[in-house]
């Protein structure tokens, strides 16, 4: 009787219901997102500047752009924001689109408008395709590091790869007989380490064989070393070093980037992994015999990626920075490209005169970089749980 009367209650809930209403992992990540009104306004600044850019590329590519930011009119020059041009000095195809310079024009008379249009799309490829290069460096050193990283080297592996590197050393420099002699060698090298890991024959302590075969350090170790030496050269000046040897080139300002800010993914997957690696659900994926591959690509990675996206977000930032800061000092990207570091280059000399040149360019770097870091923050508190508020 009892029993009955209790499942005729209203205010039971039957046991095979759900206690609270079912999210999928995206719609709990936005509801957690949304609670940071600075991430939200972040994230509405980045896609704007995204939107921007996409435009800019539009409207100033090409043999006849919309906005053109290579025109020059000398007799318009330092013209200030939103200044009517004057048409009897000026052929129909020098007129701006709108009729107006929307923020004025530089010492050569170029429309500062039409050029922070093409910067944004120079600044967004930068930030995207260096940080780019350096998740997906950091996220192969860092999974090696953390999955692999018990492994030894040995000598004859330190052997068959400076063998290797020499060969290629001596192609470029235009060595042919030496350089395939040392890769000759260092192939040999290499296919007998792979030889020595099938048969593991117990030599004697004072073998030749056994003193090849001696381990020298883990993969972790030397990893590591890496990453630490890489971290104690100032990243700017080695950056601007390498530029400055290197031909002016877009390409090579976003390679050189990517190649010297790998350090800190490379330690968040690595940390990520070492954690990983001993839980219960990688042993028993293990046990079940599956292959090292599919364990790191679909097991541990999904686990291990928060702190990438973190870091990539905040990196793009840096990356923007970075750029401008070459730029500024004459040794990024090289004309006719216009970027907002050229654009506040070429301003500073005028910055009593025009200071236009000067806010303009410098207030788009400040809400540009500080979207970013309020996007990075935003995501760095939903992705990891021991940040978040509780309610």
């Amino acid at each position: 009787m009892i029993t009955a009367d209790i499942s005729q209650s209203d205010n039971v809930v039957p046991l095979d219901k759900a206690m609270a209403p079912k999210r999928t992992r995206l719609q709990e990540f936005w509801f957690l997102f949304r609670r940071n009104k600075l991430a939200i306004l972040g994230m509405i600044i980045f896609f704007f500047f995204f939107f921007i850019a996409l435009i800019g590329l539009l409207l100033t590519a090409g043999r006849h752009p919309v906005f053109d930011p290579a025109l020059i009119r000398l007799q318009e020059k330092l013209r200030p924001p939103l200044a009517e041009p004057n048409l009897e000095t000026l052929l129909p195809d020098e007129v701006p689109a709108f009729g107006v310079y929307l923020f004025g024009t530089d010492d050569l008379g170029r429309d500062v408008f039409a050029r922070m249009l093409q910067g944004a799309w120079v600044s967004l490829t930068v930030g995207f395709v260096a940080v780019g290069i350096s998740v997906l460096l950091g996220i192969f050193m860092g999974g090696i590091a953390g999955y692999y990283g018990q492994h030894q080297v040995r000598l004859d592996h330190i052997l068959a790869i400076g063998l290797v590197f020499l060969g290629a050393a001596f192609l470029a420099m235009d060595n042919i007989l030496f350089g395939f002699m040392f890769l000759f060698l260092g192939v040999c090298c290499a296919l007998y380490c792979l030889s020595r890991r099938k048969t593991s024959v117990r030599r004697a302590p004072f073998n030749r064989e056994h003193l090849l075969g001696t381990n020298v350090f883990s993969i972790d170790t030397l990893i590591m070393r890496i990453v630490d030496i890489m971290l104690c050269f100032p990243s700017f000046f080695l950056i601007l070093t390498v530029v400055a040897l290197l031909p002016a080139s877009i390409y090579n300002i976003m390679i050189v980037i990517g190649l010297t800010s790998w350090m800190g993914t490379t330690r968040f997957v690595r940390a990520e992994f070492l954690s990983l690696r001993e839980q219960d659900f990688v042993m028993a994926v293990r046990a079940l015999g599956v292959g090292n591959f599919r364990i790191i690509f679909r097991h541990m990675m999904p686990n291990a990626i928060g702190p990438v996206l973190v870091s990539a977000t905040i990196g793009i930032a840096t990356a923007i920075l970075t750029e401008a800061g070459l730029s500024f000092l004459g040794f990024g990207v090289p004309p006719p490209h216009a970027t907002w570091g050229n654009i506040l280059s070429d301003g500073k000399n005028f910055i009593f005169d025009a200071p236009w040149l000067t806010f303009i360019p410098g207030v788009a770097i400040l809400i540009v970089v500080l979207s970013f870091n309020l996007f990075g923050e935003g995501l760095r508190d939903v992705l990891n749980p021991k940040l978040r508020e509780r309610s």
